[in-house]
């Protein structure tokens, strides 16, 4: 985009000004920093940012600034990248299956918790993480699975285990000395607090069938975030029912609570701007973006239609909608959205389609399939 503004008032200015012809990424620092307060204000307990979701340096650096202090980081690239940006934050090393060399990497970074879900993989952790770093007692812990509730795809077809398993485990892992805590993951964009209070009350079998009373609990990320046109998530609802579950499972020895949002905290302080590049037959739209670049993860879990489309002058068009088939700008069929996204009629090439919520899984997930997936970035006070 060459040299220009550092800041920008809203996407629209952007538009207005430059007529971008690849898509932009829209950051907006001030409703990153908002909805991280939210998490530390309502939340009750400790929360720590999955960097996976969004890894950004200014991403990191706003949260540390709103008071974020520790990070779920799922890989030695993640791990150095904390220990960088944010250094005495608290890294929690939770992706359950490590190579020898990748468990080495994290003892050498001083990591003081780690989550298991298999016996093969707990066996590598007690060959070789100490039961103390600097003192301090290191945590282990296991990961438990059930049937997924108001989630829009299941972690637990890939991560956990049975709640037997893991009593085991916590078993396992209170007699070799660390400190026993437990985790789950109730599902990713879960607007449920069901699934928690589900989950948490089986936490509270598992400590009962192991006879372990655990140090933490990590209820996860799965927080959701704003997708779906006037279906704004509650967060303080989740929160609630969390603390309320816990409170009653466990009464006087509740344990800590950790959670650890992804999307929830980065997905709406960011925007895609993917500009339309044909109108076939007025009919399909073609994008300069797609499921190859920032929209990769929306097959999977549907379409965001908290969308813009504004003219090259960054007015909004104002034609009443009908459904649309989008496609992306590669030669791949594949690159398309999934079903339809009301768009205005009146719509032509050369006009914006502005994306909001599009910060999680969005930049880590772009790629230069056909030579595409040039992605400018730009900040901005607002989003619209």
């Amino acid at each position: 985009m060459g040299e220009q503004k550092t800041v920008w008032d809203n996407p629209a200015e952007i538009i207005r000004h430059l007529q971008p012809e690849h898509p932009v990424m829209v950051f907006a620092p001030t409703v990153l920093q908002d909805r991280a307060r939210q998490f530390i204000a309502g939340f009750p307990g400790l929360v720590t940012y999955a960097v996976k979701s969004n890894p950004e340096e200014a991403v990191i650096q706003n949260l540390v600034s709103a008071g974020i202090r520790g990070f779920d980081v799922a890989s030695p690239f993640e791990i150095d990248l904390i220990g960088r940006l944010a250094p005495g934050a608290a890294r929690h090393y939770h992706n359950p299956v490590r190579s020898k060399a990748e468990i080495a990497h994290g003892i050498a970074a001083g990591i003081r918790a780690w989550s298991v879900d298999s016996a093969s993989e707990l066996d590598k952790l007690l060959a070789q993480v100490p039961t103390q770093v600097e003192g301090e007692g290191v945590e282990i812990s296991p990961r438990f699975k059930l049937p997924v509730l108001g989630a829009v795809y299941d972690f637990g077809s890939k991560f956990g285990a049975s709640p037997e398993y893991a009593a085991e485990m916590l078993q396992r892992v209170a007699a070799r000395g660390y400190v026993p805590s437990l985790t789950f993951h109730p599902g990713t964009q879960c607007v449920d607090p069901g699934a928690w209070e589900s989950y948490i009350r089986v936490a509270g079998e598992i400590c009962q069938m192991a006879g372990i009373a655990v140090r933490r609990l990590n209820v996860g990320g799965g927080f959701p975030s704003y997708r779906v046109q006037g279906v704004e998530p509650d967060l303080q609802a989740i929160f609630d029912k969390i603390a309320e579950t816990t409170a009653e499972t466990f009464g006087e020895n509740a344990p800590q609570l950790v959670c650890e949002p992804g999307r929830g905290i980065c997905a709406d302080a960011f925007a895609l701007v993917a500009r339309i590049k044909a109108v076939r037959d007025g009919a399909n739209v073609f994008l300069n973006d797609g499921v190859y670049g920032g929209l990769a993860e929306l097959p999977i879990i549907g379409n965001i239609d908290r969308v813009q489309v504004l003219t090259p002058e960054g007015r909004p068009r104002p034609g009443e909608r009908s459904g649309r088939v989008i496609f992306g700008p590669t030669c791949d069929s594949v690159d398309r959205l999934p079903g339809e996204l009301n768009l205005p009629d009146d719509i032509a090439e050369g006009d914006y389609v502005v994306f909001q919520g599009a910060g999680a899984y969005s930049t880590v997930t772009n790629t230069r399939f056909n030579g595409f997936g040039q992605l400018a970035h730009a900040t901005v006070m607002a989003l619209e």
